[in-house]
C-alpha cells in the first residue's frame, strides 16, 4: 500500500514502522510543519490515507482525503458531533471512511464483552456503573473514544442508564467516567459495577501501541477499493 500518514505524532510513527516492516511505503506525512503537502495532488499519489491527528483538525483531515477521492482511515477522537456529515459526504462522493475510537483487538473484544455483561446486570439494578479511563499526559481529549464507547454500548443495553457525564454522576441514571493522564501510559479501561455488598469488575490494558498500529493497517488494507463507511465490527466480524 501506499499510505499518507495524517498526524505524525507517536502513533503515526509507529504506523510507520510497522508499514516498512511489512513491505508498505509512506508517501506523505502531514503534521503542522507540512501542511503545506497536504494537497490533493499529493493525495492523488496514495491508495489510502491514516489520519491520527487531533479533535480540532481531524473533521476537515477527514474531508479532504474523501473529495480528494482518497479512502481514510480514523482514529481520532473528540470531533464525532459531525459524523454524520461524514457519513452524507461519502454517499454524495462514493466515499470510504473506516472509523474506529480504538483499533485493537482486544479492545474489540472488550467492547462486546461490555455490551454482553451490560445486558444481564439488567436484572440486578442493585449494581452502579462507573467507568475509569487512564492514558498517557499527551492525550488531548478526556473522557478517551474509547471509554466514550463503553459507556454508550452500556447505555444502549441497560435501562436505567441514561447518559455519561464527567468524572461525578449527580443523578442515578447518570454513568460517571473517570479520566486520568498519566506518563505515557498505552490506555487502561475499567468497567465498575459496584453493590452494597460486591464489586464486579472487567479490564482491558495495552501494553504498547502496536496493536492498534496492527489494527489501522489491516483496517487500511481492507477499505482501499470499498465505498461507505465501516468499522472494526466490519473488519473483525464480531457482530
Amino acid at each position: 500500500m501506499k499510505i499518507a500518514l495524517i498526524g505524525y505524532g507517536k502513533m503515526g510513527k509507529t504506523i510507520e514502522e510497522l508499514a516498512e516492516m511489512n513491505n508498505h511505503t509512506i508517501e506523505l506525512k502531514i503534521d503542522e510543519n507540512t501542511l503545506e503537502d497536504f494537497t490533493e495532488e499529493n493525495l492523488r499519489r496514495v491508495d489510502v490515507a491514516i489520519e491520527f491527528s487531533t479533535p480540532d483538525v481531524a473533521f476537515d483531515n477527514i474531508i479532504r482525503c474523501i473529495n480528494s477521492g482518497v479512502p481514510v482511515v480514523s482514529g481520532t477522537t473528540g470531533w464525532l458531533h459531525r459524523f454524520d456529515e461524514v457519513i452524507e459526504l461519502c454517499k454524495t462522493e462514493n466515499g470510504a471512511f473506516f472509523y474506529a475510537s480504538n483499533f485493537s483487538l482486544g479492545v474489540n473484544i472488550f467492547f462486546k464483552l461490555n455490551q454482553y455483561l451490560a445486558k444481564m446486570m439488567n436484572k440486578f439494578p442493585e449494581f452502579d456503573i462507573s467507568l475509569e479511563e487512564t492514558h498517557h499526559i499527551h492525550k488531548l481529549d478526556a473522557p478517551s473514544g474509547t471509554a466514550i464507547t463503553l459507556a454508550e454500548d452500556i447505555i444502549k443495553n441497560l435501562q436505567h442508564k441514561k447518559s455519561w457525564v464527567k468524572e461525578i454522576a449527580s443523578d442515578v441514571n447518570e454513568i460517571a467516567i473517570k479520566s486520568h493522564r498519566i506518563g505515557e501510559n498505552p490506555g487502561l479501561h475499567v468497567v465498575h459495577y459496584d453493590s452494597p455488598i460486591e464489586s464486579i469488575e472487567i479490564i482491558h490494558s495495552s501494553k504498547s501501541r502496536i496493536g492498534l498500529a496492527m489494527g489501522a493497517l489491516t483496517a487500511a488494507s481492507f477499505i482501499i477499493g470499498k465505498s461507505g463507511v465501516f468499522g472494526m465490527d466490519d473488519l473483525l466480524e464480531l457482530s
